[in-house]
């Protein structure tokens, strides 16, 4: 496998297993997932740093209050406080609605659904800080979880149940996180268009002494026609030095 693909593959499997962990790896764990690729003490350090971006501690957990919000804290706190107005099960319990919830009893699914939510408020913790705020990542981990205690039934055991839902939820606060940093992405990018075609527009404009055509951007820039009419679109048609707009 190629070097850097191997590198990719190897953080996203330490970052998965830190999340199994509650959010944290030791130097030792580390070490040993990038054995194979024998990087020196400076390259390890470096990954120590990028874990500890993504709100992964070395050694210890970190502490959630540390990179929440206030808000997020304060909402956390009240959603808390809510979860524990309902009833608790023992674990024999939790093991019979697995068993009816896997044999497609509707009540068993929901009663599931019901015990598991702080299970989803400690995987959300997790994926704290991340760019996606908390109580969108609740929900996004809520509605993860009804719908996978309706496909329970494929699994053998009952010990299996909250693995599989657990997964579910994870993989659904990992998109939803991914969504929001490609989007932010593409905003990122849009906004760099409409400032290059606002800022060739006006330059090209001053030396022409006139307004300018899309045509004569895409020549003056490496942007396409559709990019420029894009940008256009996203200004609100208010580039003045641009022929043709109102």
């Amino acid at each position: 496998m190629d070097r850097e693909l191997l590198f990719g593959k190897t953080l996203e499997e330490i970052k998965r297993l830190a999340k199994g962990q509650g959010n944290c790896i030791s130097k030792e764990q580390i070490a040993e997932a990038f054995s194979k690729l024998g990087l020196a003490q400076e390259q390890l350090a470096l990954v120590e740093e990028y874990l500890k971006e993504h709100k992964i501690g070395i050694g210890e957990p970190l502490n959630p209050k540390d990179y929440l919000t206030e808000g997020e804290v304060r909402y956390l706190d009240v959603y808390l406080e809510e979860l524990k107005g309902m009833d608790a099960v023992t674990e024999g319990e939790k093991e019979a609605f697995s068993l009816s919830a896997m044999a497609g009893d509707g009540q068993a699914q929901a009663r599931l659904v019901e015990i598991y939510l702080p299970k989803v408020v400690e995987i959300a913790k997790l994926y704290g800080g991340q760019g996606v705020a908390l109580e969108d990542l609740i929900g996004e981990g809520n509605l993860a979880l009804a719908a996978g205690v309706s496909m329970l039934g494929c699994l053998e055991h009952a010990c299996e149940v909250e693995g599989m839902l657990g997964k579910r939820i994870m993989d659904a606060m990992e998109e939803c996180i991914y969504e929001n940093l490609e989007q932010a992405r593409k905003d990122k990018k849009a906004l760099e268009h409409v400032n290059l075609v606002a800022k060739q527009a006006r330059e090209l404009a001053e030396a022409l002494q006139r307004k300018v055509t899309v045509e004569e951007l895409a020549a003056e820039t490496e942007l396409s026609e559709d990019e420029i009419l894009e940008a256009i679109r996203i200004s609100g048609n208010q580039m003045e030095y641009i022929k043709g707009l109102t």
